[in-house]
């Protein structure tokens, strides 16, 4: 049979009763899909589904074939042999054992069929690039990034027939995305990838849209699903309007027959008055026009209730797009200020720089391997870790937001934790000013640890961005990890509004183009060097 994942009515709902997914129907077959959503929508809480690792509130998961599941968060045992990571250490201990002429019957037992896997790791892991690591080395020896690769690598080895992937490119830089692009690439049977990375969506041969429980597909890469999606949302936006005009000419005619229908009355009351018929006559006229009347006024009210249904429903089909517009003056650095001085500067791990001077709003982006230092230079910038030797002086205020969000006190809402940053601000300040960054109303009252990734991004920029004093020197490390494109366009448009000097760090080249960076500084080989954004979009 060929390898499928299928679900029928499946639902999920957290611990707390919080619900995820609520009878979702899906079929993933053979080819690459790219599983898209904004923050929250259950893209990963959907990819634990389909491997098993969590267990369905209700509904079903067929599974044809064996899969291979990469997690948004690798963590792997510093102390494990390249070879343990990998999964091969008793079947490649039998073959050396063997080779060495002990041929007891266990070691053949281990080896199986399987005689070729010490060659196929290597092999596999030099087409991830790892080659140089060798299979004895210890993971601790390896770079995050790294790390990413080797799991990579321990599923191709496996030979699943579906794969499933989740942000697999966070912390990657451009030379390891580039094997990774390759791998999914040339994969053949059943590949799900959950990413923001543009590229690696580009090699997709579908799109699986998440969005408020159900699953949307769109044929081709994420181009075409941009290009699908921008007519359908133009459509949507002409049928709300249509809807619109809709419901106030509904409102015009029910206005115009409630006026006609009070003249009548006026009439008939008039003509009983001055009793010019009947009394029996005039009683059943009028009972007739209070008849006609109602069944007149139902039919326009029913009119008007039916064009608010089509309205509601088109704009439900009109998504979401807020985006953060905050006013930041006190971030404003002037032209030939100093901002950052670096002499001297020797870094943990080996770096070193020479000399750095950052005047007035900047925009740097800091980029280079992983393993570079990128990400302990921002750390000793930010007064986190002190410094072999050398200074590294910030001349204006500043704020640091690491890759693992944790300025963020999980126990504490978003008001509170924006509270301590602001500890002057008064509490309707905050919340008029967190508005901005789209926590309105109750959502400045959840929990840290409740939000999504996306959120508690929001609201950690949400905490620097507004914290007094006013920072004038951004710096952020890898801010795009685990965003979805809604968010990175929400953390582009918050960056236009800041007026600082800015130092990021950041393997997304579509993200710091969009940024407005002047300025681009490679750090490689323990050295920072002035380099272009050509040089850095063509790795070698």
């Amino acid at each position: 049979m060929s390898p499928s994942l299928t679900c029928t009515s499946l639902s999920f709902a957290w611990p707390d009763g919080t619900p995820v997914l609520g009878g979702l129907d899906a079929a993933f077959a053979a080819g690459r899909t790219g599983l898209v959503g904004v923050n929250g929508s259950g893209k990963s809480t959907l990819l634990k589904l389909l491997a098993g690792d969590l267990t369905p509130s209700a509904g079903t998961v067929r599974v044809t074939g064996e899969i291979g599941y990469l997690p948004q968060n690798v963590t792997l045992d510093t102390a494990l042999r390249v070879d343990e990571a990998l999964g091969i250490a008793a079947r490649r201990a039998a073959l050396h054992a063997i080779e060495a002429g002990d041929a007891s019957e266990e070691h053949f037992e281990a080896v199986g069929d399987d005689w070729d896997v010490e060659e196929r790791a290597v092999a596999t892991l030099g087409e991830l690039g790892l080659g140089r690591i060798g299979l004895d080395r210890t993971v601790g020896e390896v770079s995050g990034g790294e790390s990413v690769l080797l799991r990579l690598a321990a599923l191709l080895l496996r030979r699943p027939d579906a794969l499933l992937l989740d942000e697999p490119t966070n912390n990657l830089d451009l030379y390891a995305r580039r094997r990774l692009y390759a791998a999914v690439a040339s994969w053949p049977g059943v590949l799900v990838v959950v990413s923001h990375d543009r590229e690696l969506l580009g090699l997709v041969d579908q799109i699986a849209d998440l969005r408020a429980g159900r699953i949307t597909w769109y044929g081709g890469d994420f181009t075409a699903y941009e290009a699908a999606l921008a007519a359908e949302q133009e459509a949507a936006e002409r049928m709300v309007r249509v809807a619109e005009a809709d419901v106030r000419k509904q409102r015009r005619e029910l206005a115009d027959a409630q006026v006609k229908l009070a003249r009548r009355k006026r009439y008939g009351q008039k003509m009983f008055e001055q009793k010019r018929e009947p009394k029996i006559v005039m009683g059943a006229r009028r009972r007739a026009a209070q008849e006609s009347a109602g069944k007149h006024r139902i039919l326009h009210e029913e009119r008007l209730s039916e064009a608010r249904e089509r309205l509601d429903e088109a704009a439900e089909a009109v998504r979401d797009d807020d985006e953060i517009r905050v006013d930041l003056p006190y971030t404003a650095v002037p032209p030939g200020r100093d901002v950052l001085t670096l002499r001297n500067l020797e870094l943990r791990y080996g770096a070193r720089i020479g000399g750095l001077d950052v005047r007035g709003a900047e925009r740097i982006a800091l980029v280079g391997r992983n393993g570079a230092g990128k990400t302990t230079l921002l750390r000793t910038v930010a007064g986190e870790l002190a410094p072999v030797a050398g200074e590294a002086t910030a001349h204006v205020p500043l704020r640091f937001l690491p890759q693992r969000l944790d300025v963020l006190a999980g126990g504490l809402t978003v008001a509170e934790n924006v509270a301590r940053f602001a500890p002057d601000a008064t509490g309707n300040r905050i919340r008029a000013r967190l508005a901005r960054f789209l926590f309105r109303g109750a959502r400045a009252d959840r929990k840290a640890a409740t939000l999504s990734g996306g959120e508690r991004f929001r609201a950690a920029l949400a905490a620097l961005m507004l914290a007094e004093p006013a920072p004038q020197l951004l710096m952020l490390d890898e801010p795009t990890n685990n965003l979805d494109m809604a968010s990175v366009r929400q953390l582009t448009t918050a960056l236009e509004s800041y007026e600082g000097a800015l130092l990021v760090a950041s393997h997304d080249l579509p993200f710091l183009k969009s940024a407005g960076i002047t300025r681009w500084l490679l750090l490689e080989d323990g050295e920072l060097k002035e380099t272009t954004p050509e040089a850095v979009g063509d790795p070698v």
